[in-house]
């Protein structure tokens, strides 16, 4: 018996050769050897001024005991930043003035549109040029529309998707992005987002394109996080989040803390969270107007406390 035990043993360890572990280091880079490297800290219009001022950096002299605050008059450059929202909030009209306000710059942009054909996207962005009184032939000139609504091979491998990118990024000079939407490639995979965002968002990084993103959220999920399809997937990777919602005023309770009409919509904006500089973190009432441009109004705390001194 104990040598048929020896004998299954024998060729047990045939079986399963054991095979030699690649050992792979990387080294720790010094933190002022970086400093080569490292980008300088400054604004790209959104063409929304309201929400350019919500970006900051502070400054120190030693004629002042205290930092002072500088805003960037835009978000930061290089940054990826997730613009999330349940539909109708704004998003895209938000990405549509990033990207006419930019062309009118002389910066190129790449508009990847995941969501809208191209022909009907162009009819949109001259739309948009026109309500800002911009020029539409810097509009014509200096946006590249890279539609993948009816490209599986592209939207489907993300492989493709960003060498299709870099090819254009190369080509035409690109200096920033807009994806519309980010949730277009992961819809039918949500398990695979964070993977999927990860990568893009990498790529983007190396190529220091200043890139906006919209994330559908589901309207079960809580409008002013930055929780949308695929939970925290996008969140957690870029840089920051812009959130916008809408609320139907449908009580006297609403309407007397918001000071709308019941029917009316409040909408409202915030920034969650920006890794690359400092960021005002208060609640924005905003209004998107007949023209189609996003304006912000005012905080929403000065509602709050305006019903506080009318019942005092």
């Amino acid at each position: 018996m104990a040598a048929k035990g020896t004998t299954a043993q024998k060729t047990q360890d045939t079986a399963a050769p054991k095979t030699q572990e690649t050992t792979i280091l990387q080294d720790a880079v010094k933190l002022k050897d970086l400093s080569k490297n490292a980008p300088e800290l400054f604004g790209i219009k959104t063409g929304v001024d309201g929400i350019d001022k919500l970006f900051y950096k502070l400054e120190f002299s030693k004629d002042q005991e205290k930092p002072v605050i500088k805003p960037l008059g835009g978000i930061p450059a290089y940054s990826v930043i997730n613009v999330s929202g349940v539909a109708d909030t704004g998003k895209s009209l938000f990405a549509e003035q990033f990207a006419v306000t930019q062309a009118n710059e002389g910066n190129n942009v790449l508009y990847v549109t995941v969501e809208t054909p191209a022909e009907f996207l162009y009819s949109s962005l001259l739309f948009r040029a026109n309500a800002m009184n911009i020029d539409k032939s810097k509009v014509e000139e200096n946006i590249y529309i890279l539609d993948v609504t009816r490209d599986f091979n592209i939207r489907g491998n993300i492989n493709n998707f960003i060498k299709t990118i870099d090819n254009a990024a190369s080509k035409f000079n690109i200096k920033n992005v807009v994806i519309d939407s980010i949730t277009g490639f992961f819809e039918s995979k949500e398990i695979y987002a964070r993977e999927i965002v990860r990568t893009i968002y990498n790529f983007l990084k190396s190529k220091k394109l200043t890139t906006l993103m919209i994330s559908q959220k589901r309207s079960g999920q809580e409008h002013l996080s930055a929780e949308a399809a695929g939970g925290y997937a996008v969140s957690h990777i870029v840089d920051g989040t812009i959130v916008f919602s809408k609320q139907v005023i449908m009580n006297k309770f609403d309407s007397s803390t918001f000071k709308k009409p019941i029917g009316e919509v409040i909408r409202l904006l915030r920034v969650d969270g920006c890794r690359m500089c400092g960021h005002d973190s208060k609640t924005y009432v905003f209004e998107i107007e007949q023209t189609g441009l996003i304006k912000v109004l005012y905080p929403l705390t000065s509602i709050t406390n305006s019903n506080l001194n009318e019942k005092n």
